[in-house]
């Protein structure tokens, strides 16, 4: 059976518009930083998200004096969402010493459905069974259409200026899915645009280093060009005024 066909009531969704499901009803949060605390902890599931890492995504290298009582009131605000969402007994996020864990404990998680499909696809090949193997490949490739779907929602965003919004999404996706030049492309433009050059040149030379590792390939066209053109300052990467 594989993990689509499972009735569960509670779902995080990560590969598309953040939201949480829970039966026919959708539940989406408006507040950016919001998105971002719960984008990082579902990025960490199942293990402890520092209050640092938290802060880090959420402003960047530049935290304000009280990051700390901050980061404690969205987790509270977070704590109350879940709750609305399904969560009734509001065990999902726990607290530690050093940060906060986001426990599954039989959500639905569409990453996590992604990679299982994968892996129930390759062991079902490796055994022969082809017709099951197709199955869960075309399972997966469902779910994978919807990161098509996210780098637009993520393009657009960059282009409302909503940078650090994303910044957190994307490294999250780079983890998963390490071979997918367009993630990186985009995520060094939303950091060139948030003023942080040096993180978006770092951010070549690790794609550069997988791309060669993983493939024996150079990046892209477009991301070479975007890499010379970050070197450069080049303005054609500011965002337009808004006419």
């Amino acid at each position: 059976m594989f993990p689509l066909s499972r009735e569960v009531s509670m779902r995080y969704e990560l590969l598309g518009p953040l939201r949480v499901t829970n039966g026919g009803e959708t539940f989406s949060l408006s507040a950016p930083k919001m998105e971002m605390t719960l984008a990082t902890l579902l990025l960490g599931a199942g293990r402890v998200t520092t209050k640092d890492q938290l802060a880090t995504e959420l402003w960047g290298s530049c935290p304000p004096r009280r990051a700390s009582a901050a980061v404690h009131v969205y987790l509270s605000q977070l704590r109350k969402f879940l709750v609305s969402a399904g969560d009734a007994e509001g065990r999902a996020i726990s607290t530690k010493p050093s940060g906060y864990v986001l426990h599954l404990d039989g959500a639905a998680y569409d990453v996590a459905e992604f990679q299982e499909l994968v892996r129930g696809g390759r062991h079902h090949l490796d055994a022969g069974r082809h017709e099951a193997a197709l199955e869960a490949f075309e399972l997966a490739l469902l779910l994978l259409q919807r990161l098509d779907c996210l780098e637009l929602s993520v393009e657009a965003r960059t282009a409302l200026g909503r940078h650090r919004e994303v910044i957190s999404l994307l490294d999250g996706l780079i983890a998963q899915y390490p071979l997918r030049e367009s993630f990186y492309r985009q995520l060094m433009l939303v950091l060139y645009r948030a003023e942080r050059q040096a993180e978006a040149l770092r951010v070549y030379r690790k794609a550069q280093q997988v791309l060669r590792a993983e493939l024996g390939l150079e990046p892209c066209r477009s991301l070479r060009r975007l890499h010379q053109a970050i070197l450069t300052s080049d303005r054609v990467l500011d965002l337009p005024l808004a006419s």
